[in-house]
């Protein structure tokens, strides 16, 4: 595989030789690769905004139950890991500045990024990057790897977000991982298999 797959400048001539689903789109020209980029990254954007509306939230817990994780990081393997973490950057940020695209629809702010569940989003960032970065190493092409993948993501957004919710909701670290992780392990794992489908039929498909 071409090394120049790793730039968003190089053209793409069939998927076989693609990186990520995002390079099947052809680009022949340095124009040509920026503006598919930027079409990539705000298509993941509303995808995200899309799925963060979907949320509700389990009585006596802090952290919404969102399709944030899963738009996130199908987002991040369909076009890899720069765009990937390009898109939950811009994703966050249109939430600071007042954009309904957050959990339930609902506008954020900084005071709302540095609030409970301002880790979560912030663990958005850096999971793009290990699942788009997975994924250009064919992990989303079989279905065990794909579910791998996107359990991986799952455990560094838990990372990020579950230390974010202790010490911004004064609890344990033990509380934390309770209200913030493990009430929700079952339906990340469903997401992470429902992903483990998708994309390789995807891929088959094409």
């Amino acid at each position: 595989m071409s090394s120049a797959l790793s730039t968003p400048l190089a053209p793409v001539s069939a998927p076989t030789t693609a990186a990520v689903l995002g390079d099947i789109i052809p680009a022949n020209s340095r124009i040509q690769a920026w503006l598919r980029d930027i079409a990539l990254i705000v298509t993941v954007v509303g995808i995200t905004a899309l799925a963060a509306r979907i949320s509700f939230t389990i009585p006596g817990t802090v952290v919404p139950v969102t399709g944030q994780t899963f738009g996130v990081l199908l987002g991040a393997a369909s076009i890899g890991p720069w765009r990937g973490a390009l898109a939950q950057v811009l994703y966050v940020g249109l939430g600071v500045l007042g954009l309904p695209l957050w959990a339930g629809g609902t506008a954020g702010s900084l005071a709302a990024l540095g609030g409970t569940t301002g880790g979560y989003l912030l663990g958005f960032i850096a999971a793009s990057i290990l699942v788009g970065w997975l994924a250009r190493l064919r992990a989303d092409r079989r279905v065990l790897s794909s579910a791998a993948a996107f359990a991986a993501g799952t455990v560094v957004i838990y990372a990020i977000g579950v230390p974010w919710l202790a010490v911004t909701g004064g609890m344990s670290l033990a509380d934390a991982a309770f209200h913030g992780a493990a009430i929700f392990v079952a339906g990340d794992l469903l997401k992470a298999l429902a992903a483990g489908l998708l994309l390789p039929a995807i891929w088959k498909s094409l």
